[in-house]
């Protein structure tokens, strides 16, 4: 069991680093920690969390922009923006699900993370495309400020966008300034029954070509289909097609969709409360939320692909998916053995991507690395930015980058 410390303050959060800097003594970083057992493992005698930072430092919904401590709860933030009729477009995941842990999501944990949704590939982009400043404290001990609150600052090294999706090996993020957008008036989901994947991979690229603004494009196969909508979804798979703006507007489009899918299987619809839970359930992963270390995977791979390796990957191994980003996403559970030298060598067959390791028993973390492994010029670039940013090493060591624990 590793010590815990919740630092009150930026300048105590900075005390602490110094002093572990001095003695090259490793900390595990963290937010909330909702993601444990994440990543390679770590090891560090101590955990040093932001969840004390907290609170909303400004927020003027006019300018569509917010500064908040990086503890500050996901849920306080969602909150605020409601009441003004805003909301963060990259719709973060919550990991509570499928990591089986307790704690409570944070901003700065989402950005640490770069944690995007069912959004990601249409409209919103990813959540550091909505970073645009950060305060940090380096493996220094040193506090950092980067980018500012306006939405074009350019300001040399874009340090907010490098320590998104960084995982807490860069910087302890103490303050996240974010831009919101208009939360949609309206949304709804055309479900389209009984496809096969390939065909349903089809058909959301050609909804994604239309002029209707699909904003989310998720297929569903039997397998998981039970665990959305209390079982509710029927048929022997489902194809869901997502719409969002105003009423009319939605209403319009919608009737546009049905025109053109209505030849390639049953059709139902779904209203703006089922619309909201649904999509919510696919961004959470809710058939894999099963309180189990079966090897989770997530992988990012050209849609056109995804069908086909999923399907090559069943031959060999004991596997159940579903995608979503339009199959460009891959949520993968195993079986059996996570299987990773097979995953990543059909990912480099079929033109590249990224597989992800989200969970595993612990000797499946010890011995699968957690991340693509990297090619040996973007490793060396990274070696060299932690060098600047954290010349010890002293933060997650290992975590992203399994050479690092013996290095």
């Amino acid at each position: 069991m590793t010590e815990l410390l919740t630092p009150d303050t930026e300048a105590e959060a900075a005390a602490i680093i110094a002093s572990h800097f001095e003695t090259g003594t490793p900390l595990r970083l963290c937010g909330g920690n909702t993601r444990t057992g994440f990543g390679n493992p770590v090891e560090a005698a101590t955990t040093l969390s932001a969840r004390a930072l907290s609170g909303i430092v400004a927020y003027e919904p006019a300018e569509m922009v917010m500064t908040a401590m990086a503890g500050t709860p996901v849920a306080e933030i969602e909150a605020a923006l409601a009441a003004n009729g805003q909301y963060l477009a990259f719709e973060p995941m919550d990991h509570r699900g499928i990591m089986a842990t307790s704690g409570t999501p944070t901003i700065g944990g989402v950005f640490a993370a770069n944690v995007s949704g069912p959004r990601r590939f249409a409209l919103a982009g990813a959540a550091r495309d909505h970073l645009l400043g950060i305060r940090f404290i380096n493996g220094c001990g040193e506090t950092v400020r980067a980018g500012g609150r306006v939405m074009k600052n350019v300001t040399g090294l874009d340090l907010s966008r490098l320590l998104a999706g960084s995982h807490g090996t860069l910087g302890f993020l103490t303050e996240v300034t974010f831009k919101v957008l208009p939360a949609p008036k309206a949304s709804a989901t055309l479900i389209v029954s009984d496809l096969a994947e390939e065909d349903a991979i089809r058909l959301m690229a050609a909804a994604m070509a239309l002029s209707v603004e699909v904003s989310g494009a998720a297929h569903l196969p039997y397998s998981v289909r039970s665990a959305f909508l209390d079982g509710r979804l029927t048929g022997d798979s489902a194809t869901c097609l997502r719409l969002e703006g105003l009423p009319a507007s939605v209403s319009a489009r919608l009737e546009k969709l049905v025109a053109y899918a209505e030849h390639f299987g049953p059709l139902a619809r779904l209203g703006d409360d089922d619309t909201k839970t649904l999509w919510r359930e696919i961004r959470d992963v809710a058939p894999y939320q099963d309180g189990s270390q079966r090897p989770l995977w997530r992988v990012s791979v050209t849609p056109s692909v995804a069908a086909d390796l999923v399907g090559t990957m069943r031959l060999g191994a004991a596997v159940d998916a579903f995608y979503d980003w339009q199959g460009g996403l891959i949520w993968m559970r195993m079986d059996g053995p996570a299987e990773d030298k097979a995953l990543r060598r059909l990912i480099a067959h079929h033109g590249g991507g990224h597989a992800t390791l989200m969970r595993a028993d612990p000797q499946t973390r010890a011995e699968t690395p957690a991340f693509e492994p990297q090619p040996p010029a973007v490793a060396a670039l990274e070696a060299r930015i932690r060098m600047k940013l954290d010349p010890k090493g002293i933060f997650s060591p290992g975590k992203m980058a399994r050479q690092e624990m013996t290095a």
